[in-house]
């Protein structure tokens, strides 16, 4: 694109690696800034990066795939040879195209979840704040989110259970009986959390629904929406003890809940929606205790999903219109350093030739660039041949006006 550097996607997902795999490529808040400062150390520009339980994948400009896999790596508890295995790495228009696809729900692990616009929006604004995007990495960024949006609004591709939130709850309802009299602990009040309890009191009818976080403001600010009852963290054990059902939504780097806390001896059924796996494996083997993880509640189908696959083409009709449109600003874009030094160059006067007024120089720098400008619109299989004569004819130098 830009100068030499290309437009690369590098990253791990559901689709090429198992929880565990690809649990450890996640990143905490932490080890995120870090990565950042060391992108911005290597003089990288334009850089996203997404981490959540179905994939951890990094978006930017660089000269180097390979100095985007490092960032991984180094910054995660993956290793190179993990990402060798599960990893991959899409270039250019491929890479563009699957982050269209990321943003508009149709990589998801249930098709049609749109959280995940949620997710790229915040991420866009840390690498903004981080000073890594700029002017390609915005329009990028904008045009995901409005091909997402178009397709929400022009399909019925999110009808029925979108999200992970809304799976394990619909989970919950088929598997547990006379669940509007059980007792349910959430544990955990994040994002997923607190989608999890407002489907949890929309669609059980069960009033006693206890809160738990480690931080208590942010289980009080939830409470302050649904009826439900905040206890401070200290309370976890004894809380876990009264429980029927345990849903784990923190989202710490190793497990949170370990055999230690559990001390039920009436059937106990544990949801960890976290990535890294926050509840330990372990646990399956404890009598009375059965725990699902994430990726077995996307595997959940409701009645809607056929439905939902029969919008897919049209889905991807809109994701093509939104990216073309995105393509052909970038390629334009390509060659705005060209035309630049071209336009310098008019306006340079020859030593052999008689001075020209200002005033007629800039009107003749206009018309010239303005028709080299249109050729380049009108003819785009004809545009690199064109830029690269323009460029050992008029020995232009267009390096300096290459912009961020």
């Amino acid at each position: 694109m830009t100068g030499s550097k290309q437009f690369f996607t590098i990253g791990v997902s559901h689709k090429t690696a198992s929880i565990d795999s690809r649990g450890r490529f996640s990143l905490s808040d932490a080890q995120l800034h870090a990565l950042f400062l060391e992108a911005k150390d290597k003089g990288l520009q334009d850089l996203l990066l997404i981490s959540t339980c179905n994939r951890t994948e990094i978006y930017a400009w660089s000269s180097s795939s390979d100095l985007l896999i490092e960032l991984l790596c180094s910054h995660s508890e993956g290793s190179r040879e993990d990402f060798e295995q599960f990893g991959y790495c899409l270039k250019d228009t491929k890479g563009i195209h699957h982050f269209f696809r990321v943003g508009t729900g149709l990589e998801s692990q249930i098709l049609g979840d749109f959280e995940i616009i949620g997710q790229i929006k915040q991420s866009f604004y840390r690498s903004k704040k981080m000073g890594l995007a700029h002017g390609k990495l915005e329009r990028l960024t904008n045009s995901v989110i409005q091909a997402s949006k178009r397709i929400k609004t022009e399909t019925q591709i999110s009808s029925g259970a979108t999200s992970v939130a809304f799976a394990s709850v619909q989970y919950i309802m088929k598997n547990v009986s006379n669940i509007a009299q059980k007792n349910i602990l959430l544990f955990g009040t994040g994002k997923i959390g607190a989608n999890t309890c407002e489907n949890l009191v929309k669609h059980s009818q069960n009033d006693h629904i206890v809160l738990i976080n480690r931080t208590q403001e942010k289980a009080e600010k939830i409470a302050g929406k649904f009826p439900v009852l905040v206890r401070p963290y200290g309370e976890l054990v004894a809380s876990i003890r009264e429980s029927d059902v345990l849903i784990v939504a923190t989202s710490a780097q190793k497990p949170t809940v370990t055999p230690a806390l559990i001390h039920n001896h009436k059937p106990l059924l544990i949801l960890d929606l976290s990535l890294p796996r926050n509840v330990d494996p372990s646990l399956n083997q404890r009598p009375n205790t059965q725990v699902i993880h994430l990726d077995e509640l996307s595997q959940i189908t409701d009645a809607t999903f056929e439905k939902r696959k029969k919008f897919i083409p049209q889905a991807e009709e809109i994701l093509e219109t939104v990216k073309m449109e995105f393509m052909e600003w970038l390629i334009h874009r390509k060659y705005v350093p060209t035309l630049k030094a071209f336009r310098e160059k008019i306006k340079t006067p020859s030593p052999n030739l008689e001075p020209i007024p200002e005033n007629e120089t800039e009107y003749l720098a206009q018309k010239i660039m303005g028709q080299v400008a249109a050729y380049l619109r009108s003819n785009p299989d004809k545009a690199d041949q064109t830029v690269h004569l323009l460029q050992d004819v008029f020995e232009l130098n267009p390096d300096r006006f290459n912009e961020k």
